[in-house]
């Protein structure tokens, strides 16, 4: 996003975070609220963009937005709603992309409340490398053809009662509504919201064998000194790598392999 929905964005960011710091508020509700109203303006060009038109006076657009969702939201998310469309989008879309951010973001704060956001994490990571390793599931699951009850059938016979209901609903959401993403950067992208909610980054690890305690440890204080952030891991196991690891921070790759050592000796020779 740019411009206008930076900010926009950036400002329902923080009247989320002031709604769930009130542990009274029900996250679950809000996030399935929140997602609920990200599908309808999903679906509703028209109304998507009267709500974003910046040729219209905010509270306008607020009333609505109230009118709408009266009786079919609670009072928090229909607060939350009205607050973003009296802001100024640059794009009709980023609405819909920051609306969707919310719910998962407050799926998100859930899990942390109840000290299972490592367990949420691991199962995002651990349910990707899943779907990478199988090209039948992968079309399964990203088929444009097949219905959303199909695709939600098939999720609940991989995950339900195996993985924590936020996991679930947050898979969920995504392989039914994709809304343009492919499966694996809308997995990256609920990952990265994960470490943000306690400000922390993800790295993602690759080595030929499992690492252990010690040495899982070590890694996450030397990426956090290079890094200045605390860090979140998702290891990944590749006996192809030879030895050694490949740590992958958002678009940086640090590749500390033996196979890629060998690579280089060999570039260096035949050069």
């Amino acid at each position: 996003m740019n411009g206008a929905s930076r900010e926009a964005l950036a400002a329902a960011r923080e009247r989320l975070d002031a709604l769930t710091d009130n542990t009274s508020v029900d996250v679950a509700k809000l996030a399935g609220e929140l997602a609920a109203v990200t599908a309808m303006l999903d679906r509703e060009v028209s109304l998507r963009r009267v709500i974003t038109d910046p040729a219209q006076a905010g509270e306008a657009k607020a009333e609505l937005v109230g009118r709408l969702l009266n009786g079919q939201v609670g009072g928090e998310t229909l607060d939350l709603v009205s607050g973003m469309v009296r802001s100024r989008w640059s794009r009709p879309r980023d609405l819909v992309d920051a609306l969707e951010e919310l719910a998962d973001t407050a799926e998100l704060t859930g899990a942390h409340r109840s000290g299972a956001l490592d367990d949420v994490e691991d199962e995002l990571f651990r349910f990707g490398r899943i779907v990478a390793s199988s090209t039948e599931l992968r079309a399964a699951l990203t088929d444009r053809t097949a219905p959303g009850s199909a695709k939600g059938a098939l999720l609940a016979s991989l995950l339900g009662g195996k993985a924590h209901p936020v996991s679930e609903r947050l898979v969920a959401r995504l392989v039914t509504h994709p809304r343009g993403r492919s499966l694996e950067a809308g997995l990256e992208s609920l990952s990265k919201l994960a470490a943000e909610r306690r400000s922390r980054m993800v790295a993602t690890v690759t080595s030929a064998v499992p690492l252990s305690d010690v040495q899982k440890q070590r890694l996450g204080a030397v990426l956090a000194k290079l890094y200045g952030r605390q860090m979140h891991l998702n290891l990944d196991v590749d006996p192809t790598v030879l030895g050694g690891i490949v740590v992958r921070v958002g678009d940086e790759v640090i590749d500390g392999t033996i196979a890629d050592r060998l690579s280089e000796a060999t570039r260096r020779m035949a050069g």
